[in-house]
């Protein structure tokens, strides 16, 4: 235990005992210093459609200016109608996912029925805030989550804050570093009712914008055959939209940038 005299007592105040014995936030033993580079994921973006809910999400994982992946799954099933886009440091996410996957499916098997859609968004929201500790040291974790409510026979569309704060959203929401950009493209182009097609292609465009404003986003890409996870999730259950769809799509949305733009195909 660290010993002050009495004019030096750092008082009530804890971050101030952590930063007097070395240990503050900005410390490299906590993790959100030195040269520990931790890869982070972006951009994600969920909203809700005529049969349920849309989400997408690019593949680019980074580690400060460097790629450190180009093929990260940043979309995944959290159970039959339910799924999770992660953004924030990757490590810490994808192990959340894990067991948020596992505590589900431990829950069903044990109750015998599936915990109900509100009911796994206050699960997620718990290890939210179970993380606040490493994301004081900047090991972020701010997901989204976004299912079919079999109950209610909707889609719905959960935000969270780093305390795990829960806020349920109406229409659409985004996370990640080019949040902003996706967010938009979606604020313009959605409408009450849309079809799969609507919302896939509104998807990719978000994305797609995304990726030509922030560098930490990952756009389509065709030499590799590498291109974002979008999915569905409706009655039917979560649904991975092909690569072959996507590249289709990708496309369009390409050609009909080089025409706005006067370019040449």
């Amino acid at each position: 235990m660290p010993f002050f005299t009495p004019g030096d007592d750092p008082g009530a105040n804890f971050s101030e005992l952590l930063r007097r014995i070395g240990l503050g936030a900005n410390s490299a033993a906590l993790g959100g210093g030195g040269n520990l580079a931790v890869p982070h994921a972006t951009t994600c973006v969920a909203f809700r459609y005529a049969d349920g809910v849309v989400m997408a999400g690019d593949r680019r994982a980074t580690s400060g200016n460097w790629i450190s992946h180009r093929t990260m799954e940043k979309v995944l099933p959290a159970d039959r109608h339910s799924g999770v886009a992660i953004a924030g440091a990757a490590g810490p996410a994808m192990e959340m996912v894990k067991l948020f996957q596992l505590q589900l499916e431990h829950y069903e098997k044990v109750e015998g029925s599936a915990l109900s859609l509100e009911g796994k968004a206050n699960q997620l929201s718990a290890m939210v805030r179970g993380n606040l500790p490493a994301a004081m040291q900047g090991m972020v974790v701010v997901p989204i989550f976004a299912g079919y409510d079999t109950r209610e026979a909707v889609g719905r569309l959960f935000a969270y804050d780093v305390t795990g704060g829960r806020y349920e959203e109406r229409d659409q929401v985004s996370t990640g570093s080019g949040s902003m950009q996706a967010a938009t493209v979606v604020k313009i182009g959605y409408r009450e009712g849309m079809s799969r097609d609507e919302a896939i292609e509104l998807s990719v465009k978000a994305l797609w914008e995304a990726a030509e404003a922030d560098s930490a986003t990952g756009g389509p890409d065709p030499v590799r055959d590498i291109y974002p996870v979008v999915a569905t999730i409706t009655a039917t259950g979560f649904e991975r939209v092909a690569d072959d769809e996507l590249r289709e799509r990708f496309d369009a949305v390409i050609a009909a940038d080089r025409a706005r733009q006067g370019t040449p195909s």
